[in-house]
């Protein structure tokens, strides 16, 4: 009794087990769902990567000496940056990856421990011993061994020996790990350190491979051989009784096989020099199959892995056996061949009704145990995957097989088809009989014990039937049979089968020896009441156990990984017949079969890793699905494209009044013809994929309208996605810049995409303007963030990204300049065509003109062009680029700052010369131009560099500017209450604000409302904001901020002159300067500053025009000097564009210059 509950919760001996096995499934699914997330920089595979990371991406060469490297790092402040910022990138997933190395080896460290517990006598009166005899642990202690060697086998298949080392060694450098004292780093290490296998095709296999990589960690010997005994020996899951034919023993103990497989390469030896075991293994094991699958589809195949071990290698050859093979293939053809046949006439409509199936199910059994043992076969022995190319005997045996089982992909995905299909209608009838199995029961008994009741009636002469005389015997008699018909009880099922076929006997035998075949009633309810007890043994042989029996033949977990070389297959014959996919949906059923392996121990374990571990293989099943049924909305684009050009090209629209003798030609019965041909053609696709019926694969719902319109949308992105990134790509050397027509081309390309989206919503039932707008908007944002990323110091990875997607994903493109995807191709071709070296900014037109030539080079229509192709997302995204350049301009000027004046002795001493000598600022400057020309001649070579930082600030603020003004006016014509409730919103809260700082005891947003960061991005969504009053970045006291300022203002003016229509423009282009751009970068950077700065800066312009026009007059020069003009401009401008009240100029200028200046000129 002690052995026999090993599972129950009391058992401590079991359950500890139990939960080691179950933490090793959870461990594969973790390292399965790890590897598709390898960071591509740690393999290192481009020059870009070698040259950038290679000096920071160490392998276990590091721990010979980590001091060297770290200090070759600290020699270099720009590696050192690089290595922070990798480290902040990458820290997460690389702790990720660690965690599960570290399970990997605390597995195999409580498996020691507990094999060391038992042997010990910690599990009182439990032994290695006792516990191989019980069912459980016998099962237990072989998955537990079994699942290390998988977990082995999946690292050095899924993550790279290189890449692992490169991850272990950033977590150890990155990490807290080598500082604490208990990690066991050291050990994982030398477990995980790279094997030199490779799972590349055509890569050799390195000496003493697998098993030099398993013996890393040491296990008990004795425990290695017991497990190898009983596996040899066992059948360990009873799995031969599901199969009762001996032809199908090596497919009923093939969980078994793929165990040993494994297993073996703990004890090599018996691979090398044990003969007779290996005959013994091969014999019962492996006589007619050497294609296995050892975990969730991993096939491996014997005849390659088996090739470096003498003992195995001979026992195999049998099997090998050119003849052998041969007798196999055709064996499997002609099985195939029948038993197809069969299932598809089990498949005729009508055929599997109630009463065939309770009277056939061996025969049905049979059947479907034969088709998935030849599936099985024939899908592992035609796989590619198991036979390497390069190998000559593998590709021969490979050939013989085709040739001889007359192998036809197609065929074989038919066959499969059509098994699943039958097996789950068997599955479906199975699971209702089962379920209404008593109630029928009691329905069939009650009946026929009433027609008894009723034909003891008729003999006693009341009931008036037909002739029938009065007979008193045969009266008691059908009242006795009416009992005992009664008391059938249908627990006790034996007993009552027994008597049930009794009473059929006695029925029989009443109807001859008293001549009632006379009496047709009488006949008829004899014959019916033998129905009704023939139904009863019927119904009483539903037993659970076929349901069981189907479940175990039905299993496709070898299918895991090969069924993805039936996709294409798959995939046309939905495009032939979308109907298919009903089909298709069995199949996929018949595959989520595959999740019970790994699940089956957690479950029973009560893990909580039972969610995450379903969770990722049920993921996994359904991107599969979806990849399947991609084809769907594929086709429908397809057909889409050619509908879009139809519509553009070839149909005129229909005027609202024609002449009837024009109506032929408007008619256009071919097109039209075909557009309808088309559109029913996309209805059909979509009712293919609707037929399917909401589904649970493994524990995640499929629901068929939803899988349609993710497809849908997925089709959607990649094709806009791809259409964005080839539009936008441009020719710096073209002449006149190819930004318009490609944006105007864009545009109708976008527009024949929206408006045959919305042309199909109808016939797709779906809402194609949402799904337009949601997506498109997705695919800028994006892009926006893959490109601002470059600005980021933390970049925001693919995964951590709010706009990426599994199921939908965004598709990425190689660059093909500086930028990373099309908005910054947009970006930085606008800021090439309105370099301010190049071109002039007229303000009062929005509109930039070439300097040489005077032509126009582009004005605001072009971001009404790109409201109109990329609509208000993208301007918006453009402006957040902007806003990033800016930034990264400003903290370039900072530093330029500190590089040229604060490091510059000599422009030091002439800054403190020049204050000196104006201060105070009141005050007139006597021989001002002497003072101020000399300062500016001391400092001359710094101006170049100054002015072009100043510009490119000032550019990118009328773009800003322009796009802002865009916004606004296309928010205010498409959504104007929008507009209105932002506008009003913004007002109020601005008002409140204000209030709360008259009178502080009035509300006020709390720190963590974030009320005003959201309004902000309406705000600036909907074009409702100011760029120029906007903080770009924090900065520091600077001395000498002001005057370098205004020294840097006053050394330009004489570049410029004033024209009275135009304003201040360039005086020769060869030294070009932009008013506007100067005028708005000089202000924007006056803004990041403390506002007393700008003051001075007031100050020291007031003081020099004063100054000057003092010294004019005092020498009574007439005109007022081109120099004053400029200066006044840009007061004027300055309080313009500012929004300030006049009189913070008229501080420092007295008002009359300032209102006749114009006059005099």
């Amino acid at each position: 009794l002690r052995m026999l509950d090993f599972l129950a919760e009391n058992n401590l001996c079991g359950q500890a087990i139990l939960r080691i096995v179950s933490c090793g499934n959870a461990i594969i699914a973790e390292l399965l769902r790890l590897s598709e997330f390898i960071p591509a920089v740690f393999r290192l595979k481009d020059r870009a990567d070698q040259q950038k990371y290679g000096d920071i991406i160490f392998d276990f060469s590091y721990f010979k000496g980590p001091e060297l490297w770290e200090s070759k790092l600290e020699a270099k402040p720009e590696l050192q940056d690089l290595d922070e910022e990798f480290r902040e990138n990458n820290i997460e997933i690389v702790t990720r990856f660690y965690l599960a190395f570290q399970s990997v080896h605390k597995y195999i460290v409580d498996l020691n421990r507990y094999l060391e517990d038992l042997n010990e006598g910690v599990y009182i009166q439990q032994t290695i011993e006792t516990v191989l005899l019980n069912e459980d642990g016998k099962q237990l202690l072989c998955e537990a061994l079994y699942l290390y060697g998988v977990m082995l086998l999946v690292i050095d298949q899924k993550i790279e020996g290189e890449v692992r080392e490169r991850m272990l060694v950033s977590y150890y450098r990155y990490s807290a790990a080598r500082s604490s004292a208990d990690s066991n780093m050291d050990d994982i290490c030398k477990l995980l350190r790279s094997t030199g296998y490779s799972s590349q095709p055509g890569a050799k296999r390195p000496p003493n491979y697998p098993e030099s990589y398993f013996q890393r960690v040491p296990i008990n010997e004795s425990f290695i051989s017991m497990v190898i005994g009983r596996l040899r020996s066992d059948d360990i899951y009873n799995q031969v009784s599901a199969y009762p034919l001996p032809e199908h023993r090596s497919t009923a103990l093939a969980n078994q096989a793929a165990m040993l497989y494994v297993i073996l390469y703990f004890d090599p030896s018996i691979l090398h020099t044990h003969q007779a075991k290996m005959r013994e293994i091969v014999d019962k094991y492996f006589p007619d199959n050497w294609v296995i699958s050892i975990y969730m589809g991993i096939t491996v195949n014997l005849a390659d892995a088996w090739e470096p071990y003498k003992a195995a290698k001979t026992a195999l050859n049998n099997t090998l056996d050119l003849a052998n093979v041969r007798e196999q293939a055709s064996r499997y053809a002609t099985a195939s061949e029948r038993v197809h046949a069969q299932v598809q006439q089990f498949l005729k409509e009508g055929y599997l009704r109630e009463e065939m199936v309770l009277d056939n199910i061996p025969r049905l059994l049979n059947c479907l145990r034969d088709c998935n043992v030849a599936i099985r076969w024939l899908m592992l022995h035609t796989a590619d995957s198991a036979c390497d190319p390069n190998n000559k005997r593998l590709r021969q045996i490979k050939d013989q097989i085709l040739t001889d089982s007359r192998y036809n992909p197609k065929i074989l995905f038919q066959f499969l088809l059509d098994t699943a299909q039958f097996e789950f209608i068997l599955k479906e009838m199975f699971k209702q009989m089962l379920s209404e199995k008593q109630a029928k029961w009691e329905h069939y008994k009650k009946e026929g014990s009433e027609r008894m009741t009723e034909l003891a009636d008729v003999f006693s002469g009341v009931k008036p039937l037909t002739r029938v005389e009065k007979n008193e015997n045969l009266q008691a008699w059908f009242r006795e049979i009416s009992k005992q018909i009664l008391s059938l009880n249908y627990d006790d099922s034996t007993a009552a089968g027994r008597k049930t076929v009794q009473l059929i006997q006695a029925l029989e035998e009443v109807q001859e020896f008293h001549q009632l075949e006379s009496n047709l009633q009488v006949c008829q309810f004899l014959a019916d009441t033998r129905k009704f007890l023939h139904q009863m043994i019927r119904t009483i042989n539903i037993k659970e156990e076929v349901l069981i029996t189907m479940h175990i033949a039905g299993d496709l977990s070898f299918a895991w990984q090969l069924i993805d070389s039936f996709t294409s297959i798959m995939q046309e014959s939905i495009r032939v017949n979308p109907s298919m996919v009903t089909k298709l949906r069995a199949t996929f059923l018949k595959l989520a079969s595959a999740l019970d392996l790994p699940l089956l121990r957690i479950n029973q374990a009560n893990s909580p890793d039972l969610l995450s571990v379903s969770q990722y293989y049920s993921g996994e099943l359904v991107s599969y699905v979806r990849k399947v049924l991609q084809i769907i909305p594929e086709s429908m684009f397809t057909s889409l494209l050619k509908i879009i050009k139809l519509q553009t090209h070839d149909i005129i629209e229909v005027p609202t009044r024609l002449d009837k003798d024009k109506l032929r030609d408007y008619a256009q019965l071919g097109p039209r013809y075909q557009v309808a041909k088309l559109t029913h053609a996309i209805s059909i696709f979509t009712e293919g994929i609707l037929m399917m019926k909401t589904t649970l694969v493994g524990i995640i719902k499929v629901d068929p309208k939803q899988l349609l319109e993710d497809g849908i949308r997925k089709e959607l992105v990649k094709r806009v996605a791809f259409a964005l990134h080839r539009g936008l790509i441009f020719n710096p050397r073209a002449k006149p810049s190819e930004l318009m027509p490609k944006l105007k081309e864009l545009g109708a390309t976008m527009d024949g995409f929206h408006r045959s989206f919305e042309y199909i919503q109808d016939y797709v039932n779906i809402y194609a303007l949402k799904i337009w707008q949601e997506e498109v908007s997705r695919i800028i944002n994006y892009n926006v963030e893959q490109e601002c990323n470059n600005f980021l110091r933390t970049k925001i990875q693919d995964w951590q990204s709010m706009y990426q997607s599994t199921h939908i994903p965004i598709p990425k493109f190689t660059p093909v300049d500086e930028s990373v995807t099309f908005i910054g191709r947009l970006c930085r071709e606008i800021l090439r065509i309105t370099d301010p070296k190049m071109t002039c900014h007229i303000d009062q037109l929005n509109t930039w003109y070439d300097m040489k030539t005077h032509q126009e080079v582009t004005s605001s229509r072009l971001f009404s062009e790109i409201q109109t192709t990329l609509g208000t997302f993208g301007l918006n995204g453009l402006d957040r680029l902007l806003c990033f350049m800016i930034v990264k301009e400003l903290q370039n000027f900072l530093s330029m700052f500190q590089k040229i004046i604060m490091r510059d002795k000599t422009v030091q001493d002439t800054l403190k010369t020049l204050m000196n000598a104006v201060s105070p600022l009141k005050s007139i400057v006597a021989n001002s131009n002497k003072i101020y020309f000399s300062a500016i001649a001391k400092t001359q070579k710094i101006w170049t560099a100054y002015l072009e930082a100043i510009m490119k600030v000032g550019q990118m603020q009328i773009l800003r500017q322009q796009i802002a003004n865009e916004l606004n006016y296309s928010c205010r014509f498409d959504s104007k209450h929008l507009a209105a409730a932002l506008e009003n919103l913004n007002k109020a809260l601005l008002a409140d604000i204000e209030a709360h700082y008259q009178d502080p005891s009035l509300p006020y947003p709390k720190e963590d409302n974030t009320l005003l960061y959201e309004i902000t991005a309406y705000l600036e969504a909907a074009g409702i904001h100011n760029p120029l009053n906007k903080i770009y970045i924090t900065t520091k006291r600077l001395p000498y901020f002001p005057v370098v300022n205004f020294l840097f203002l006053i050394a330009q003016l004489p570049k410029l002159q004033y024209n009275k229509n135009l304003g201040m423009v360039c005086r020769k282009p060869a030294d070009p300067v932009d008013w506007p751009p100067l005028v708005l970068g000089l202000l924007t950077l006056l803004k990041q500053f403390h506002s007393r700065y700008t003051e001075q800066f007031l100050a020291l312009i007031g003081q020099f025009i004063r100054s000057t026009v003092e010294q004019c007059t005092s020498q009574k020069v007439p005109e007022m000097p081109a120099d004053v003009v400029g200066a006044l401009l840009f007061l004027e401008d300055y309080v313009r564009y500012t929004k300030l009240p006049r009189r913070v100029a008229e501080a420092h200028v007295p008002n009359f210059i300032f209102d006749e200046f114009r006059t005099v000129l």
